[in-house]
Protein backbone atom coordinates (compact mmCIF):
# COMPACT_ATOMS: atom_id res chain seq x y z
CA UNK A 1 0.00 0.00 0.00
CA UNK A 2 1.20 3.33 -1.24
CA UNK A 3 1.78 5.84 1.86
CA UNK A 4 -1.65 7.63 0.75
CA UNK A 5 -3.21 4.74 -0.48
CA UNK A 6 -6.62 4.40 1.25
CA UNK A 7 -6.60 2.20 3.96
CA UNK A 8 -9.32 -0.91 3.77
CA UNK A 9 -11.41 -3.07 5.75
CA UNK A 10 -14.13 -2.24 7.79
CA UNK A 11 -14.57 1.41 7.86
CA UNK A 12 -14.06 2.89 11.59
CA UNK A 13 -17.34 4.37 10.85
CA UNK A 14 -19.46 1.23 10.93
CA UNK A 15 -17.81 0.28 14.44
CA UNK A 16 -19.01 0.88 17.62
CA UNK A 17 -17.52 3.80 19.90
CA UNK A 18 -14.32 2.83 22.35
CA UNK A 19 -13.94 5.70 23.76
CA UNK A 20 -16.47 8.39 24.77
CA UNK A 21 -19.78 5.90 23.89
CA UNK A 22 -21.85 7.75 26.15
CA UNK A 23 -21.84 11.40 24.68
CA UNK A 24 -23.93 10.19 21.43
CA UNK A 25 -27.07 9.77 23.81
CA UNK A 26 -26.08 12.70 25.76
CA UNK A 27 -25.94 14.74 22.90
CA UNK A 28 -30.05 13.82 22.08
CA UNK A 29 -30.96 15.04 25.60
CA UNK A 30 -29.12 18.27 26.10
CA UNK A 31 -27.32 21.07 24.70
CA UNK A 32 -23.45 19.98 25.40
CA UNK A 33 -20.99 22.82 26.80
CA UNK A 34 -17.22 22.35 25.50
CA UNK A 35 -14.79 24.62 27.75
CA UNK A 36 -13.06 28.18 26.46
CA UNK A 37 -9.98 29.28 25.19
CA UNK A 38 -6.57 27.93 26.26
CA UNK A 39 -4.37 30.52 25.47
CA UNK A 40 -6.38 33.50 26.88
CA UNK A 41 -6.20 31.91 30.24
CA UNK A 42 -2.51 31.59 29.92
CA UNK A 43 -2.37 35.44 28.87
CA UNK A 44 -3.10 36.05 32.35
CA UNK A 45 -0.73 34.13 34.26
CA UNK A 46 2.08 36.22 32.38
CA UNK A 47 5.10 33.73 32.01
CA UNK A 48 7.98 34.31 31.10
CA UNK A 49 10.56 32.82 29.09
CA UNK A 50 12.12 30.99 32.17
CA UNK A 51 8.17 29.59 32.78
CA UNK A 52 8.25 28.12 28.89
CA UNK A 53 12.06 26.76 29.36
CA UNK A 54 12.02 24.79 32.30
CA UNK A 55 15.01 23.26 33.31
CA UNK A 56 14.76 20.26 30.87
CA UNK A 57 14.75 23.54 28.20
CA UNK A 58 16.99 25.67 29.81
CA UNK A 59 19.61 25.72 26.66
CA UNK A 60 17.57 25.24 24.00
CA UNK A 61 18.94 27.14 21.02
CA UNK A 62 15.69 28.91 20.05
CA UNK A 63 13.30 31.13 22.45
CA UNK A 64 10.37 29.34 23.46
CA UNK A 65 7.96 32.08 24.66
CA UNK A 66 4.57 31.75 23.07
CA UNK A 67 5.04 27.91 22.53
CA UNK A 68 1.95 27.28 25.00
CA UNK A 69 1.87 23.28 24.34
CA UNK A 70 5.32 23.07 25.71
CA UNK A 71 3.70 24.48 29.05
CA UNK A 72 2.68 20.66 29.70
CA UNK A 73 6.34 19.81 30.07
CA UNK A 74 7.72 22.75 32.18
CA UNK A 75 4.27 24.56 33.71
CA UNK A 76 1.89 21.45 34.24
CA UNK A 77 0.20 23.15 37.18
CA UNK A 78 -0.90 26.37 34.57
CA UNK A 79 -2.45 24.02 32.57
CA UNK A 80 -3.69 21.41 35.24
CA UNK A 81 -5.44 24.77 36.58
CA UNK A 82 -6.80 26.32 33.95
CA UNK A 83 -9.15 22.87 32.85
CA UNK A 84 -10.40 22.97 36.57
CA UNK A 85 -11.42 25.89 35.99
CA UNK A 86 -13.42 24.79 33.04
CA UNK A 87 -14.96 21.93 34.81
CA UNK A 88 -15.54 24.32 37.95
CA UNK A 89 -17.86 26.05 35.17
CA UNK A 90 -19.78 23.29 34.14
CA UNK A 91 -17.69 21.93 31.12
CA UNK A 92 -19.04 18.83 29.90
CA UNK A 93 -15.95 18.48 27.39
CA UNK A 94 -12.03 19.89 28.06
CA UNK A 95 -9.90 20.27 25.26
CA UNK A 96 -6.08 19.35 25.77
CA UNK A 97 -3.67 21.80 25.11
CA UNK A 98 -2.60 20.77 21.63
CA UNK A 99 -3.63 22.95 19.34
CA UNK A 100 0.18 23.87 17.67
CA UNK A 101 1.18 20.14 18.63
CA UNK A 102 2.08 18.81 15.16
CA UNK A 103 5.54 18.17 14.60
CA UNK A 104 4.89 20.61 12.07
CA UNK A 105 3.73 23.12 14.22
CA UNK A 106 6.75 22.35 16.64
CA UNK A 107 9.76 22.72 14.14
CA UNK A 108 9.31 26.14 14.48
CA UNK A 109 10.35 25.74 18.00
CA UNK A 110 13.34 23.10 16.56
CA UNK A 111 11.30 20.48 18.67
CA UNK A 112 9.31 18.40 16.19
CA UNK A 113 10.75 15.31 17.63
CA UNK A 114 8.98 15.90 21.74
CA UNK A 115 5.56 16.25 19.62
CA UNK A 116 4.38 12.74 20.13
CA UNK A 117 4.84 12.78 23.84
CA UNK A 118 3.71 16.53 23.92
CA UNK A 119 0.05 14.73 23.04
CA UNK A 120 0.42 12.06 25.58
CA UNK A 121 1.22 14.41 28.29
CA UNK A 122 -0.99 17.27 27.73
CA UNK A 123 -3.83 14.51 27.60
CA UNK A 124 -2.74 12.44 30.79
CA UNK A 125 -2.98 16.20 32.10
CA UNK A 126 -6.94 16.72 30.73
CA UNK A 127 -7.84 13.25 31.93
CA UNK A 128 -6.54 13.60 35.38
CA UNK A 129 -8.29 16.90 35.77
CA UNK A 130 -12.04 15.24 34.39
CA UNK A 131 -11.78 12.68 36.33
CA UNK A 132 -11.46 14.48 39.32
CA UNK A 133 -14.74 16.18 38.58
CA UNK A 134 -16.54 13.38 36.91
CA UNK A 135 -20.02 11.97 38.41
CA UNK A 136 -22.40 9.57 37.42
CA UNK A 137 -24.70 12.56 36.61
CA UNK A 138 -22.51 14.17 34.62
CA UNK A 139 -19.39 12.36 33.13
CA UNK A 140 -16.61 14.79 31.71
CA UNK A 141 -15.08 13.96 28.23
CA UNK A 142 -11.32 14.80 27.23
CA UNK A 143 -11.70 16.33 23.55
CA UNK A 144 -7.92 15.75 22.14
CA UNK A 145 -7.58 18.54 19.81
CA UNK A 146 -5.70 18.74 16.59
CA UNK A 147 -4.95 22.62 15.51
CA UNK A 148 -4.48 23.20 11.46
CA UNK A 149 -0.66 23.44 11.68
CA UNK A 150 0.71 26.83 10.05
CA UNK A 151 0.96 25.16 6.89
CA UNK A 152 -1.78 25.05 3.93
CA UNK A 153 -2.07 22.43 1.39
CA UNK A 154 -4.16 24.28 -0.80
CA UNK A 155 -2.88 27.81 -0.70
CA UNK A 156 0.47 28.58 -2.36
CA UNK A 157 2.77 30.22 0.15
CA UNK A 158 4.42 32.26 -2.80
CA UNK A 159 1.85 34.62 -4.59
CA UNK A 160 4.54 34.36 -7.60
CA UNK A 161 4.15 30.49 -7.84
CA UNK A 162 0.43 29.83 -7.16
CA UNK A 163 1.59 26.16 -7.71
CA UNK A 164 4.00 26.03 -4.94
CA UNK A 165 3.34 24.35 -1.55
CA UNK A 166 5.26 24.40 1.46
CA UNK A 167 3.04 20.88 2.94
CA UNK A 168 2.46 17.70 0.93
CA UNK A 169 -1.18 15.59 2.04
CA UNK A 170 1.27 13.11 3.13
CA UNK A 171 3.21 14.64 5.61
CA UNK A 172 0.11 16.26 7.14
CA UNK A 173 -1.18 12.87 7.52
CA UNK A 174 1.90 11.77 9.37
CA UNK A 175 2.38 14.48 11.43
CA UNK A 176 -1.85 14.28 12.76
CA UNK A 177 -1.61 10.75 12.86
CA UNK A 178 1.80 11.03 15.43
CA UNK A 179 -0.37 13.32 17.20
CA UNK A 180 -3.57 11.22 17.38
CA UNK A 181 -1.56 8.20 18.69
CA UNK A 182 -0.03 10.49 21.98
CA UNK A 183 -3.56 11.98 22.27
CA UNK A 184 -5.35 8.26 22.61
CA UNK A 185 -2.16 7.13 24.49
CA UNK A 186 -2.44 9.68 27.24
CA UNK A 187 -5.99 9.53 27.50
CA UNK A 188 -8.74 11.20 24.77
CA UNK A 189 -12.37 10.08 24.71
CA UNK A 190 -12.79 11.74 21.60
CA UNK A 191 -10.83 13.78 18.48
CA UNK A 192 -11.44 17.39 17.65
CA UNK A 193 -10.08 19.11 14.19
CA UNK A 194 -10.05 22.38 15.06
CA UNK A 195 -10.42 25.63 13.16
CA UNK A 196 -10.01 24.50 9.71
CA UNK A 197 -9.09 26.85 7.20
CA UNK A 198 -8.18 24.71 4.68
CA UNK A 199 -10.61 21.55 4.12
CA UNK A 200 -7.50 19.71 2.51
CA UNK A 201 -5.41 19.90 5.72
CA UNK A 202 -8.74 18.37 7.79
CA UNK A 203 -9.00 16.17 5.27
CA UNK A 204 -5.48 14.88 6.07
CA UNK A 205 -6.47 14.32 10.02
CA UNK A 206 -9.64 12.95 9.00
CA UNK A 207 -7.65 9.79 6.93
CA UNK A 208 -4.95 9.53 9.91
CA UNK A 209 -7.50 9.40 12.38
CA UNK A 210 -9.67 6.38 10.11
CA UNK A 211 -6.03 4.57 9.39
CA UNK A 212 -5.19 4.90 12.97
CA UNK A 213 -8.48 3.55 14.37
CA UNK A 214 -8.55 0.70 11.97
CA UNK A 215 -5.32 -0.21 12.71
CA UNK A 216 -6.03 0.05 16.83
CA UNK A 217 -9.57 -1.28 16.78
CA UNK A 218 -10.53 1.63 18.01
CA UNK A 219 -13.42 3.96 17.05
CA UNK A 220 -13.31 7.41 18.72
CA UNK A 221 -15.65 9.66 18.28
CA UNK A 222 -14.94 13.07 15.86
CA UNK A 223 -15.86 16.58 15.69
CA UNK A 224 -14.96 18.61 12.74
CA UNK A 225 -15.34 22.37 13.19
CA UNK A 226 -14.34 24.72 10.64
CA UNK A 227 -13.59 28.87 10.58
CA UNK A 228 -15.11 31.11 8.74
CA UNK A 229 -12.39 34.26 8.21
CA UNK A 230 -14.81 36.90 7.00
CA UNK A 231 -17.97 38.13 5.70
CA UNK A 232 -17.55 36.12 2.96
CA UNK A 233 -19.00 33.36 4.66
CA UNK A 234 -15.95 30.55 3.23
CA UNK A 235 -13.17 29.47 5.09
CA UNK A 236 -10.09 30.98 3.82
CA UNK A 237 -9.54 27.73 1.26
CA UNK A 238 -12.42 29.31 -0.53
CA UNK A 239 -15.48 27.23 0.46
CA UNK A 240 -18.73 27.88 1.51
CA UNK A 241 -20.04 26.22 4.69
CA UNK A 242 -22.48 24.46 2.61
CA UNK A 243 -19.43 23.50 0.39
CA UNK A 244 -17.07 22.24 3.56
CA UNK A 245 -19.96 19.99 4.79
CA UNK A 246 -19.92 18.64 1.68
CA UNK A 247 -16.51 17.75 1.37
CA UNK A 248 -16.13 15.98 4.94
CA UNK A 249 -19.33 14.41 5.67
CA UNK A 250 -17.69 11.08 4.50
CA UNK A 251 -15.79 10.80 7.63
CA UNK A 252 -19.18 10.58 9.60
CA UNK A 253 -18.15 12.76 12.32
CA UNK A 254 -20.00 12.94 15.79
CA UNK A 255 -20.45 16.63 15.05
CA UNK A 256 -19.20 19.17 13.06
CA UNK A 257 -19.85 22.93 13.64
CA UNK A 258 -17.55 26.45 13.67
CA UNK A 259 -15.35 28.29 15.98
CA UNK A 260 -12.73 30.92 15.90
CA UNK A 261 -12.66 34.55 13.48
CA UNK A 262 -15.96 35.74 14.12
CA UNK A 263 -18.04 36.22 17.51
CA UNK A 264 -21.12 35.03 17.44
CA UNK A 265 -22.91 37.93 16.42
CA UNK A 266 -21.03 37.86 12.42
CA UNK A 267 -21.33 33.92 12.92
CA UNK A 268 -25.46 33.62 12.83
CA UNK A 269 -25.64 33.11 9.67
CA UNK A 270 -23.36 30.42 8.97
CA UNK A 271 -24.11 28.08 12.02
CA UNK A 272 -27.51 28.52 10.64
CA UNK A 273 -26.67 27.30 7.73
CA UNK A 274 -24.91 24.78 8.42
CA UNK A 275 -27.42 23.32 10.88
CA UNK A 276 -29.73 23.56 7.95
CA UNK A 277 -27.36 21.22 5.78
CA UNK A 278 -25.82 19.23 8.18
CA UNK A 279 -28.96 18.10 8.94
CA UNK A 280 -27.55 13.90 9.58
CA UNK A 281 -25.01 14.72 12.55
CA UNK A 282 -24.89 17.38 15.59
CA UNK A 283 -23.92 20.63 15.01
CA UNK A 284 -21.01 22.23 17.43
CA UNK A 285 -20.47 26.40 18.43
CA UNK A 286 -17.65 28.09 20.07
CA UNK A 287 -17.25 31.50 18.55
CA UNK A 288 -14.44 33.82 20.16
CA UNK A 289 -15.82 36.51 22.77
CA UNK A 290 -16.08 39.33 19.68
CA UNK A 291 -13.95 40.77 17.56
CA UNK A 292 -10.15 41.21 18.68
CA UNK A 293 -9.27 44.19 21.08
CA UNK A 294 -5.93 44.97 22.01
CA UNK A 295 -6.35 46.93 25.03
CA UNK A 296 -8.82 44.57 26.48
CA UNK A 297 -7.55 42.28 29.55
CA UNK A 298 -8.13 39.08 27.54
CA UNK A 299 -7.37 40.68 24.05
CA UNK A 300 -11.51 41.09 23.32
CA UNK A 301 -13.99 42.80 24.27
CA UNK A 302 -17.44 40.82 24.64
CA UNK A 303 -18.70 40.43 28.16
CA UNK A 304 -19.70 36.56 29.43
CA UNK A 305 -23.12 38.10 29.80
CA UNK A 306 -23.15 39.09 26.07
CA UNK A 307 -21.64 35.89 25.03
CA UNK A 308 -24.58 34.17 26.91
CA UNK A 309 -26.82 36.17 25.32
CA UNK A 310 -26.07 35.64 21.74
CA UNK A 311 -25.71 31.96 22.58
CA UNK A 312 -28.94 31.61 24.10
CA UNK A 313 -30.69 33.01 20.65
CA UNK A 314 -28.59 30.10 19.14
CA UNK A 315 -30.08 27.63 21.51
CA UNK A 316 -33.53 29.02 21.40
CA UNK A 317 -33.46 29.11 17.26
CA UNK A 318 -32.61 25.26 17.22
CA UNK A 319 -28.87 25.38 16.19
CA UNK A 320 -27.10 23.38 18.79
CA UNK A 321 -25.87 20.70 20.20
CA UNK A 322 -22.49 21.68 21.79
CA UNK A 323 -21.13 25.18 22.56
CA UNK A 324 -18.60 26.82 24.23
CA UNK A 325 -16.47 29.24 23.70
CA UNK A 326 -12.92 30.33 21.28
CA UNK A 327 -10.30 33.08 21.81
CA UNK A 328 -11.18 35.61 24.51
CA UNK A 329 -13.40 33.52 26.61
CA UNK A 330 -12.93 32.71 30.14
CA UNK A 331 -14.70 30.41 32.51
CA UNK A 332 -17.26 33.24 33.72
CA UNK A 333 -17.79 32.99 29.75
CA UNK A 334 -18.50 29.48 29.80
CA UNK A 335 -20.64 29.42 32.67
CA UNK A 336 -22.82 32.02 31.45
CA UNK A 337 -23.13 30.45 28.57
CA UNK A 338 -24.23 26.73 30.60
CA UNK A 339 -26.82 28.30 32.11
CA UNK A 340 -28.05 30.40 29.19
CA UNK A 341 -28.44 27.57 27.15
CA UNK A 342 -29.79 24.85 29.88
CA UNK A 343 -32.98 26.07 29.45
CA UNK A 344 -32.83 24.64 25.60
CA UNK A 345 -33.43 21.44 23.48
CA UNK A 346 -30.63 20.34 21.98
CA UNK A 347 -31.08 20.32 18.04
CA UNK A 348 -33.23 17.62 16.54
CA UNK A 349 -30.90 15.65 13.78
CA UNK A 350 -32.64 13.65 10.95
CA UNK A 351 -32.13 10.06 11.43
CA UNK A 352 -30.93 8.82 7.66
CA UNK A 353 -32.99 5.58 8.18
CA UNK A 354 -36.24 7.00 7.85
CA UNK A 355 -35.74 10.08 5.94
CA UNK A 356 -36.27 9.16 2.56
CA UNK A 357 -39.37 7.80 3.59
CA UNK A 358 -40.29 10.93 5.42
CA UNK A 359 -39.84 12.81 2.08
CA UNK A 360 -41.64 10.33 0.10
CA UNK A 361 -44.46 10.73 2.06
CA UNK A 362 -44.76 14.48 1.62
CA UNK A 363 -43.97 14.12 -2.36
Amino acid sequence: MSSVDAPTGLSPAARAYTRGAALPGILGQRIVILDGAMGTMIQQHRLSEADYRGERFANHPRDLKGNNELLQFTRPDVIRQIHEQYLAAGADLIETNTFGATSIAQEDYGLAHVAREMNVVAARIAREACDRFSTPDQPRFVAGALGPTPRTASISPDVNDPAARNVTFAQLRDAYREQAEGLLEGGADLFLVETIFDTLNAKAAIYALDELMEDTVERVPVILSGTVTDASGRILSGQTVGAFWHSVRHARPLAVGLNCALGAALMRPYIEELARVADDTWISCYPNAGLPNPMSETGFDETPEVTARLMEDFARSGFLNIAGGCCGTTPEHIAAIRQAVSAYRPRGRRDPLFAGLVEAGAA
